[in-house]
């Protein structure tokens, strides 16, 4: 049995390198996992890859890390939100480039990747710009444009719970991205509420089973984004 269990998010994110393709988990304030985040800021990384359904708010979490210019590139499905202050300015700079994928696209990308499935054909996009420089294939009389799978070298994750063994348990919405990032992912790094013991969850209320997380740290009481929006609070 393997300990998945790593003292604290500074030690989680260490061997993170320049260059890296992360996705970070989250439906924007649900499940965002802004402990980690802000670790990965102190830490340093830089040139990112980062694939998140959003580009974050106000300037803590995901739009932190954009504003200190760690990231090089978004694939996301929402690149401007309410409170999404840092991305678009960076954006019309030409600072960061930007990946626009349709939400369910984007999540099946992701899913396609942990499943091993290298493309497939959805409708979704067909004719726009978003299908420009894609294979486009008629099937059974309806077109349909190709789209590659998305896996990274490190996924972000929120969970509620999890063992020392990396079995998870979502907080409802806040599931979302994080059960297919985990899978997509050659490295997967979850903050939890909690870690029980082994054989305090049961087997069918997991989620994500541990074969799939790497690394578990405990955050008792985890920053909520809205809140630090609401108060203009900034990170670093």
């Amino acid at each position: 049995m393997i300990d998945k269990q790593v003292p604290d998010p500074a030690t989680a994110v260490a061997d993170i390198p320049d260059g890296a393709t992360v996705l970070i988990g989250g439906f924007g304030e649900a499940g965002s996992p802004i402990e980690l985040i802000h670790a990965l800021i102190d830490q340093g990384a830089r040139d990112l890859v980062v694939v998140n359904n959003n580009t974050g708010n106000g300037r803590v979490g995901l739009a932190a890390l954009i504003g200190a210019g760690r990231v090089r590139k978004m694939i996301c499905s929402y690149p401007r939100s309410s409170n999404s202050e840092t991305f678009p300015d960076l954006y019309r700079a030409g600072k960061i480039e930007l990946e626009l994928v349709p939400q369910g696209t984007l999540a099946e990308r992701i899913r396609a990747g942990g499943a091993g499935i290298p493309a497939f054909f959805t409708a979704t996009g067909v004719g726009t710009v978003l299908a420009e420089g894609k294979e486009v294939r008629e099937i059974r009389g309806r077109r349909y444009v190709l789209e590659e799978a998305i896996t990274a070298d490190y996924a972000l994750v929120r969970a509620e719970r999890a063992d020392r063994l990396g079995n998870l348990v979502y907080n409802k919405a806040a599931r979302n991205f994080g059960p297919i990032m985990c899978q997509a992912a050659r490295v997967a790094i979850v903050q939890v509420r909690e870690i029980v013991a082994v054989g305090a969850i049961d087997p069918e209320h997991v989620i994500t089973p541990g074969i799939f997380v790497d690394r578990v740290v405990a955050i008792a009481d985890p920053a909520q984004e809205s809140v630090l929006v609401a108060r203009g609070e900034q990170y670093p």
